[in-house]
């Protein structure tokens, strides 16, 4: 009687228990490091357009669409630079019919390439592994405009009208303040415009320094890339402008 109830046990636990996706999936996205060896990428919707004879990809918003988290240790990476190493195209595209990188690189080129920020990239994972990433061009610089108070969330992080948006090095800064270094609106506002919006150009170091001295949240004017969710540029605002 033992045996058949626990047999009775184990086809059930068979029946109910969900069975696991397996198989190779690909996603577009802006993949960011993640630690070691890793990446993550929220996957969005891409379509290969052209212009002037150059292959891009036009991105859209997949509502619902959960972050992966994925290890590239023994990906294979593919730049859409002429060689693994160099920054920009310097003027020579190395794309397929499909509009994706073609330069043969490594994981260590990858984790290189993400050190310089958010990469445009389609990721082809079996589960938790990145199989091969692959590079392309976005048909556009895609931004999107907040205006709001933003408040830090740790070192490289903030929130604004509930969005989480990640700097990088990147980040442009623009003061109301005589110097980069000076507090949140603290001092004569010598760098404002007539919508009181900072004019004075400063960096990410910067932005972080005086963000980590606010204790409350502070009014400014953001502009993000809606899908890699970096922001691009942040203007201090004077007063009630």
């Amino acid at each position: 009687m033992r045996l058949f109830f626990s047999a009775c046990l184990a086809a059930l636990f068979l029946v109910a228990a969900p069975a696991q996706a397996t198989g190779r999936q690909t996603a577009y996205g802006y993949a960011w490091a993640d630690g070691a060896g890793r990446l993550r990428i929220t996957p969005v919707s891409a379509s290969l357009t052209e212009r002037d004879g150059i292959p891009f990809h036009s991105l859209e918003a997949i509502p619902g669409a959960r972050e992966l988290k994925l290890a590239y240790g023994g990906a294979d990476f593919r730049r859409l630079t002429a060689e693994c190493d160099l920054k920009e195209t310097e003027g020579r595209l190395a794309v397929d019919r499909k509009g994706l990188g073609k330069t043969r690189c490594t994981p260590k080129d990858l984790a290189r390439r993400l050190a310089f920020g958010p990469a445009p990239v389609r990721v082809v994972h079996d589960g938790t592994k990145a199989v091969q990433v692959r590079e392309f061009l976005p048909a556009k610089y895609y931004t999107r405009t907040l205006r709001g108070t933003i408040r830090r969330v740790d070192g490289d992080t903030i929130a604004v009208k509930g969005v989480e948006l990640t700097h990088t090095w990147r980040l442009t800064f623009n003061r109301v303040t005589a110097t980069c270094g000076a507090g949140w609106l603290t001092g004569k506002p010598v760098n404002a415009d007539d919508d009181g919006l900072g004019t004075k150009g400063c960096t990410s170091e910067d932005f972080a320094r005086v963000l980590r001295q606010v204790e409350h949240p502070v009014l400014a004017v953001v502009t993000y890339n809606p899908f890699s969710r970096e922001l691009l540029s942040v203007w201090e605002v004077f007063g009630d402008a």
